[in-house]
């Protein structure tokens, strides 16, 4: 539904047919958008990666952010958590289909940041 606003003869605004919920950006945004997440489905694109080699590919992120970002993916259905070894502990992550289906968005994404030389105001 779209909203629009409307101008009565004496000249006042009013919006009619407002969104009673997020709309479809805001949903994909809330997804997608969360700080690291689209960094680490995109370091995803080519194929399963290790816990420890996503760590060291954001290298300005905690591993307990990285993991709490993983955890979120998974909850999604973004991203498949697949255990190599018990001892010690090892596990690698792969995107889902549904994970693969944002990559254009993201590439589209970061061409557009590079095209405009989007830096990040402190």
């Amino acid at each position: 539904m779209n909203s629009e606003v409307k101008i009565d003869v004496k000249g006042r605004k009013s919006v009619v047919n407002t969104c009673t919920e997020p709309c479809a950006i805001e949903k994909g945004m809330r997804l997608i958008g969360g700080k690291w997440k689209g960094s680490l489905i995109y370091h995803l694109k080519d194929g399963p990666v290790r816990f420890n080699d996503l760590a060291r590919l954001l290298g300005g992120a905690s591993k307990k952010m990285i993991d709490q970002r993983l955890k979120e993916l998974e909850a999604e259905d973004m991203v498949v958590r697949k255990v190599i070894s018990d001892r010690p502990i090892a596990v690698s992550y792969e995107l889902t289909e549904f994970g693969r289906s944002a990559l254009k968005i993201l590439d589209d994404l970061r061409v557009w940041s590079e095209q405009h030389r989007i830096e990040l105001r402190k």
